[in-house]
């Protein structure tokens, strides 16, 4: 192992020690501990032997294991560097300055919106409205206020125009020709993976393997394959292993156990604390008025509640996207990405830095869409407080990645140019067609991978999909599928000639099937 090598592994180890220290793991391992110690059977001749032997008999070493497991999924998902801690978030700078300008562009817009509307950013609610808040805490979907005039701060769309017009300053066009994507939208030499390698990397996907998804579906007798998936899944779950539910996800997991395998991969757990949490975070919704508040309120109102789909779960997506505006843990995302929060101040302390606040307290603005990340978990989760975490741990461990530019393989642009990638290597005709008459291909698949497909798929069909992203630790994925419905629907594409007729083509994905798509695009 060369001595790079070694400062990389030494630096893996140092963050996964470091955050795990800043869990309540750490905090209930010395008090479990301390507590052993203090047994009369404890022998203090071998203190540290004896301690972690009583340790492991008490389950503490298998927690300790699943947590080190989900820090080490986390890491991998970051770039592991030893270089000063601006490269480390974001090694190119015009990405930065990029991400920079984004964020002044969202902030500038929210601004205009409190002047034209003469709408303050935050307000205490009056003792009266926050009662009647909490009273009808359960039925804020009933509610009608007039949002005429508030709009969404952006659009998939707008985030596309300046993905669009990113560009590397220190690349010569007639050297790069050859090394990346000329007919595509992502003109940048980023580095995607090919088909062979993808077909490394989700092998458990092969045609040759059983998948849920297709080999449960009503045609084949239960007993063949849908039984014995649900009895392997439950040992899964008794054996409380995360590398295990992991390894499961990968082939999709049983309606009926879908819940409790994300929960494990996941790490969520919520005990009596989590609840004085979630309590807590709901108490800030009650006391204070947010100008975010109209945003979410609209955007649920666009999004889920005209969706056949989602309606139902209006009230519930109202309480777990307010309550998720005012999470500060939410924050930690930003430690490792270019991207930052917006800030605002106090009223009456502009321009005086101890008076600067995060705004929203989580850091997220919402856009058009946003809604529809947490609407798909409804139909896996009903308990508010469980629905709400499992929520927060997929958006900082996933979704953040997909509204916020970075040159990582797991970010929307590079997932962008990986789509291209595979859909001009593998369907040129294709994609030389769609180009000519005016409809760049990733202007229609841009709000698929934008939403990681939330609102465009089935619900069974998305949540088979989120399993994989689960499985596999990877929004790669999103990408494949994107190809995949493109070549499945290659005849009718072909036939069109403009934009409009193109996306009509693809407007309704509904009926699609994302296992026989997935193979069709990886292995056939």
């Amino acid at each position: 192992m060369d001595t790079a090598t070694d400062m990389e592994l030494s630096h893996l180890v140092d963050m996964v020690t470091r955050n795990l220290k800043a869990t309540p793991l750490y905090t209930d391992m010395r008090q479990a501990a301390a507590a052993q110690a203090q047994k009369d059977s404890f022998h203090l001749g071998d203190l540290k032997q004896s301690l972690l032997s009583a340790l492991e008999e008490s389950g503490w070493e298998r927690k300790l294991r699943n947590a080190v497991y989900r820090e080490m999924l986390i890491c991998a998902q970051r770039e592991l560097s030893i270089a000063p801690p601006e490269d480390q978030k974001e090694p190119l700078t015009y990405m930065r300055k990029a991400q920079a300008a984004w964020e002044k562009r969202i902030l500038k817009s929210l601004n205009s919106m409190c002047t034209e509307l003469s709408v303050p950013l935050a307000r205490k609610r009056p003792p009266q409205e926050q009662k009647e808040l909490l009273s009808r805490w359960t039925e804020l979907g009933t509610e009608e206020p007039d949002l005429s005039h508030f709009r969404p701060v952006y659009a998939p769309k707008d985030f596309l125009e300046v993905l669009v017009n990113l560009r590397n300053p220190n690349s010569n066009w007639t050297e790069q020709a050859s090394h990346f994507n000329l007919w595509g939208l992502v003109q940048l030499p980023l580095r995607t993976k090919t088909r062979k390698q993808l077909q490394s990397d989700f092998s458990e996907l092969s045609i040759s393997e059983p998948q849920a998804g297709v080999d449960d579906s009503p045609e084949i007798p239960a007993d063949v394959f849908a039984s014995e998936r649900t009895k392997l899944g439950r040992r899964v779950l008794e054996a409380d292993h995360t590398s295990l539910a992991q390894q499961y996800a990968k082939k999709g997991c049983p309606t009926g156990l879908r819940g409790a395998i994300w929960a494990q991969i996941l790490g969520v757990k919520v005990d009596s604390v989590d609840q004085l949490y979630y309590q807590q975070l709901k108490s800030y919704v009650i006391h204070h008025d947010l100008l975010i508040d109209s945003l979410i309120y609209k955007d649920v109102k666009l999004t889920a509640a005209n969706d056949d789909y989602y309606f139902v779960f209006e009230d519930l997506l109202h309480q777990i996207l307010l309550i998720f505006s005012r999470d500060t843990s939410v924050l930690k995302c930003f430690a490792h990405t270019s991207a930052t929060p917006a800030k605002s101040y106090i009223r009456g302390k502009l321009g005086m830095e101890e008076f600067q606040v995060t705004y929203p307290p989580s850091g997220v603005i919402p856009f058009h869409g946003f809604t529809m990340y947490s609407a798909s978990l409804c139909f896996v989760y009903d308990e508010p407080a469980r629905l709400y975490f499992i929520f927060r741990e997929m958006y900082t461990r996933y979704f953040f990645h997909l509204h916020h530019m970075s040159s990582h393989p797991q970010g929307i642009v590079s997932l962008c140019a990986l789509f291209e990638s595979l859909l001009q290597t593998h369907e040129p005709e294709l994609f030389y067609h769609l180009k000519g008459v005016g409809a760049q291909p990733l202007k229609i698949a841009f709000k698929w991978l934008m939403r990681a497909f939330a609102g465009f798929l089935g619900s069974d069909q998305l949540l088979l999909l989120w399993d994989r992203v689960l499985g596999f630790n990877s929004l790669e994925i999103l990408s494949v599928l994107a190809f995949a419905i493109f070549s499945f629907r290659r005849t009718n594409l072909l036939e069109v000639s403009s934009y409009a007729a193109a996306e009509a083509v693809l407007s309704d994905l509904t009926t699609l099937k994302l296992v026989p798509l997935l193979q069709l695009a990886l292995f056939s």
